[in-house]
């Protein structure tokens, strides 16, 4: 039962961080008065870890799967 509940509650846990993470640079560039390139800038930045995370975990599903 806990393993279940881990295998569902930690991807939805994690995306809502992300989201979260998301809105949390939107506001910065928002409120620093970023312009279009500013806000690009630090998505493009500040995002870049979380979208290596995602890469990691595709990657692991991938070769847990046999896909690779």
């Amino acid at each position: 039962m806990q393993q279940t509940f881990e295998a569902w509650v930690t991807p939805i846990m994690i995306g809502g961080l992300i989201l979260f993470m998301c809105f949390i640079i939107w506001d910065l560039a928002k409120k620093s008065q970023a312009g279009r390139f500013g806000t690009l800038m630090l998505f493009v930045v500040l995002g870049a870890g979380m979208l290596g995370y995602v890469f990691k975990v595709v990657v692991t599903w991938m070769m847990e799967s046999g896909g690779v």
